[in-house]
């Protein structure tokens, strides 16, 4: 039987790239997870189970199962930034598996080819929260606009990296401004009221 012996050198490159990717897909899981955390309710406060991963160059695709059996798929990179997260098998255990207006989870606002806005309509719960995901890059200007009708609602915008944008505020003042991450930001809409509340929530991005 022949051994090959490779030079240090060579064992050195192998032995660090196998440590990169390592690195990097514990990074686009840290982020899948800490993604989670932030749009997924209650039930993924703590963040979820990881029940499996694929790497690859393209990304890293993770499969999560927050406390009230509700599995997400998400994409993330080696930065930890995630490019997608959303729900694949929804459940809910009747304590807040899922967040928001009849037991939907978290709506991903798409723009039309060729625009730069989308308006969605919705009806929230007495006391309920809901959150809109959106995608949007760092130095970009984010303008959105709650329009509850003949009741009271909140609002709030969150980075993603969890930290706030916008504190808590009245739907009666539009938000608009720019951004310093990239990635998914989160608005979120709380139903003061004590009864359903139709609405309206605009985003524009430029």
């Amino acid at each position: 039987m022949t051994r090959i012996s490779l030079p240090a050198a060579v064992l050195l490159c192998i032995t660090a790239a196998a440590t990169a990717s390592a690195a990097d897909e514990q990074a686009a899981i840290d982020g899948c997870i800490s993604q989670l955390k932030t749009v997924g309710g209650p039930d993924a406060a703590g963040g979820g189970e990881v029940l499996g991963h694929e790497w690859s160059q393209a990304g890293t695709n993770v499969r999560l199962k927050d406390a009230g059996g509700t599995v997400w798929e998400c994409i993330a990179y080696d930065d930890g930034a995630v490019g997608d997260l959303r729900v694949v098998e929804a459940a809910d255990d009747g304590g807040g598996a899922l967040a928001g207006a009849g037991g939907t989870g978290p709506i991903t606002v798409h723009f039309q080819p060729g625009t730069t806005g989308a308006t969605y309509d919705g009806t929230l719960g007495a006391g309920e929260a809901l959150q809109y995901v959106l995608g949007a890059k760092e130095g970009q200007f984010l303008n959105v606009q709650v329009v509850p009708d003949g009741g009271a609602m909140d609002y709030q915008i969150m980075n993603p990296d969890g930290s706030r944008l916008l504190d808590m505020i009245d739907a009666g003042k539009p938000y608009e401004g720019q951004l310093w991450q990239s990635g998914n930001h989160v608005v979120e809409i709380v139903n003061k009221t004590s009864s359903e509340l139709p609405y309206r929530i605009e985003f524009s991005i430029r």
